[in-house]
């Protein structure tokens, strides 16, 4: 009963960390990657031995490319840049190559044009969209014969909710972490959302089914409980569930965050917070939400 009855403050906090983050996209805004804004994509290999990220960096200052430079496999680079010309191309050969005082094996030198960059960003926010209906009209559905004291549809209207907030936290963050440490992304970042989702609606539903079993149980039995009270005891026999599961998963990304390869630690590290935020929204907020919406119903009758 504690999260239900001191729902305000975690509503208080959430409002805070939501703020943050509409802040952040407002101020700084996303950097999209090669994906979304088109460019050239460059994976090399060194066979005699990888040198520094930092010294490809730097042999790529001079040309302007705006070149992003993340290590691969044990002996390469992927390289992200603006769109290049052929001119620009042969540049970027040589200067990773030192000026051929290293040998490097071009494994593949790509280039997205910006239609397709705006396409597959229109396609992202589609499938996020989708995701979000489905979810809702699924949710509906499967609570269709729960009417009292809260209609079914209203249960998908709260899961919007929640999915929102385990949405704009992430993003929010990675708006930071673009302006200060240059974290771009991708398709990755829209494949975690999508994750993210699917995730935190399984931890929606596992509280909100045990509130519709306990208001059977209560309607069969005639112990008519508050709908506060049994939303609390419902939080209550999930928590510790909710929470291990969570947890064995947070566990294997921080692993993967720190020991995978760098191409996937912004992928790790978006599915990191997403997780987190859609455990606590789960938990924290989404149900209490039942509570606080009963309760306006009730002061409105």
């Amino acid at each position: 009963m504690f999260i239900v009855q001191h729902r305000k403050l975690f509503y208080i906090f959430s409002g805070l960390l939501l703020l943050a983050s509409v802040v952040a996209l407002s101020v700084w805004g996303l950097k999209p990657g090669i994906d979304f804004k088109g460019g050239s994509l460059f994976e090399v290999t060194y066979p005699d031995g990888r040198p520094e990220k930092t010294e490809v960096e730097e042999a790529l200052k001079p040309l302007a490319v705006d070149a992003s430079v993340r290590p691969t496999r044990e002996n390469g680079f992927i390289i992200r840049m603006k769109d290049l010309t052929l001119a620009e191309q042969g540049s970027v050969r040589s200067a990773v190559s030192f000026e051929g005082k290293q040998n490097i094996v071009e494994e593949r030198f790509d280039t997205i044009g910006p239609l397709l960059g705006r396409e597959a960003l229109g396609k992202s926010f589609v499938a996020i969209a989708l995701v979000i209906l489905c979810i809702v009209i699924f949710i509906t559905f499967a609570f269709r014969k729960v009417s009292l004291p809260v209609a079914s549809w209203k249960y998908g209207i709260i899961t919007i909710v929640a999915l929102l907030h385990d949405v704009f936290i992430p993003t929010g963050a990675f708006a930071f972490l673009g302006h200060y440490a240059g974290f771009e992304v991708d398709t990755l970042f829209v494949t975690a959302l999508l994750v993210v989702l699917g995730f935190s609606v399984h931890d929606t539903i596992v509280v909100f089914d045990r509130v519709r079993e306990n208001l059977r149980i209560s309607h069969e039995t005639r112990n008519h409980k508050e709908f506060a009270t049994i939303v609390g005891e419902s939080i209550e026999q999930t928590f510790v569930r909710s929470i291990n599961t969570s947890l064995t998963t947070v566990i294997a990304l921080v692993v993967l965050y720190f020991v995978g390869p760098e191409i996937t630690q912004h992928f790790s590290l978006a599915l990191l917070i997403g997780i987190i935020a859609g455990t606590y929204s789960s938990i924290f907020i989404g149900s209490p939400l039942l509570v606080t919406v009963e309760r306006w119903q009730q002061r409105n009758s």
